[in-house]
């Protein structure tokens, strides 16, 4: 029954997910993510208070998902930290692509992602959002800095390096990248985001 439950729930996030990645949060609204899921009222509220809470679960259960195929992506494997920290940014560019879904069933031809997509917009309309994605962000530095911590270990980058303050800095590049990208409609501020992490990660130090 719990398994039954469960699934329900994460059907109803599933669906709303994909909403809100192509539309926004206040752009969709509950009434749609209800016929996406195909679901009554009453079982939306039988899991979630409201639609800011659904918000607050969906944005919670996206950074773990995040976070998990972040320590992924930089755990030891044999190359050196700083091509693993190089090929997540190689990635960013394809996490900002249109999903073009406009329900539960639609095939997406890629995944937003929603901390870029999600920052401004709702951090002035949901107090528990907006901390929930504070919190993913600060998740996310760290991981980076630990990556270039790992990068300094094995020579990678300079020894000299502040991993803490350089995660932050490119963090934030990434982050502006990804709304110029939306104004200009193309990839040439993430080609200059690319460039400007080389700079900053500086000369390999052996």
């Amino acid at each position: 029954m719990a398994t039954e439950s469960n699934s329900t729930k994460d059907h109803i996030l599933d669906c709303g997910e994909r909403l809100i990645a192509h539309k926004g949060f206040v752009g969709v609204g509950l009434s749609e993510i209800l016929s996406a899921a195909g679901i009554p009222k009453g079982s939306f509220y039988h899991y979630f208070s409201s639609k800011e809470r659904f918000g607050e679960v969906l944005l919670t259960r996206y950074i773990d998902t995040y976070l998990a195929r972040l320590d992924n992506l930089f755990k030891p494997d044999g190359t050196p930290a700083r091509q693993r920290l190089m090929t997540y940014w190689s990635y960013w560019n394809v996490s900002q692509c249109d999903i073009g879904a406009d329900s539960c069933d639609a095939v997406a031809a890629g995944s937003k992602c929603l901390i870029v997509k999600l920052s401004a917009e709702v951090a002035d309309i949901s107090e528990a959002m907006r901390l929930t994605l504070r919190g993913g962000t600060d998740r996310v530095v760290s991981r980076i800095a630990q990556c270039l911590e790992d990068a300094r270990a094995d020579g990678s980058v300079a020894l000299s390096l502040d991993a803490a303050n350089t995660a932050l800095t490119l963090y934030e590049l990434w982050l502006g990248a990804s709304l110029l990208a939306k104004l200009r409609r193309d990839a040439s501020p993430f080609e200059h985001a690319l460039m400007a992490t080389e700079q900053v990660l500086g000369s390999t130090a052996r």
